[in-house]
């Protein structure tokens, strides 16, 4: 009697091991759970030894590997400690584009821009024929769309930053810039992109930089868009944040 009944418990405690995720960081740690969601930027769970309690969300960047209890692995990330990109799964058969592990990581960052715009030769003639001086201040906000981000670091952005130029001269000369770029991973950035005004059209060309403190972004460019003879230089820095 006593036999089956242990034959059960042990039955039962296979099932109930075999039933688990396994969940390997890129600091190599395994973690047994029940993954329930995985989404572009997070791996959400809960603890196999709690199933009652609180859903746990982890960056998708820190995750290597998720084995699932079927048997089936998903690999997410880069090999742990070798800094290099995991083998992607693919099915048998030559490899055609789509195949390969996706790169794309949509974060949306937004926040306020301030700086001082400069008009030189031509470009400041123009501007005085209508009463505006040479040198303007600029209010704005920044849109920014990290559409993919590389295991080195590297990512590539899109961001439209509409300025309202000119205030100090009690004038009001609005702008909008809309960059496609690349941020390396030390945060060194550059882009190029159309610049409207009500008076023209151009192309801004922007370098810069962004530094991270306590989660927070701090972007710091400069821009140049030449045209009507001259050239206008912004110096442009802010403040910025996930918005989702």
């Amino acid at each position: 009697m006593q036999r089956p009944l242990l034959f059960g418990i042990f039955t039962l405690l296979a099932l109930t091991a075999h039933a688990q995720d396994l969940l390997t960081k890129q600091n190599g740690e395994e973690l047994q759970v029940k993954v329930l969601e995985i989404t572009p930027a997070e791996v959400r769970y809960k603890r196999t030894d709690n199933p009652d309690g609180p859903l746990i969300s982890l960056r998708k960047a820190d995750v290597f590997m998720i084995r699932y209890a079927n048997g089936t692995k998903e690999i997410l990330g880069v090999a742990p400690g070798t800094g290099l990109p995991a083998a992607p799964l693919r099915p048998a058969g030559p490899t055609v584009p789509g195949d390969e592990a996706s790169a794309y990581d949509e974060v949306h960052l937004g926040g306020p821009r301030i700086g001082l715009t400069v008009l030189t030769a031509g470009a400041a003639s123009k501007a005085e024929e209508r009463d505006i001086k040479p040198f303007l201040t600029q209010f704005g906000w920044q849109f920014e769309t990290r559409v993919f981000r590389l295991p080195n670091g590297t990512s590539g952005l899109v961001e439209v930053i509409p300025l309202i130029g000119g205030l100090e001269q009690n004038k009001f000369i609005p702008s909008l810039n809309a960059l496609i770029g690349i941020r390396g991973p030390k945060g060194f950035e550059f882009g190029l992109g159309p610049n409207l005004t009500p008076l023209s059209a151009s192309i801004a060309l922007a370098v810069g930089t962004t530094y991270r403190v306590a989660g927070v972004n701090f972007p710091v460019n400069l821009a140049v868009v030449p045209g009507n003879g001259g050239a206008r230089f912004s110096l442009l820095f802010g403040f910025n944040s996930r918005r989702n």
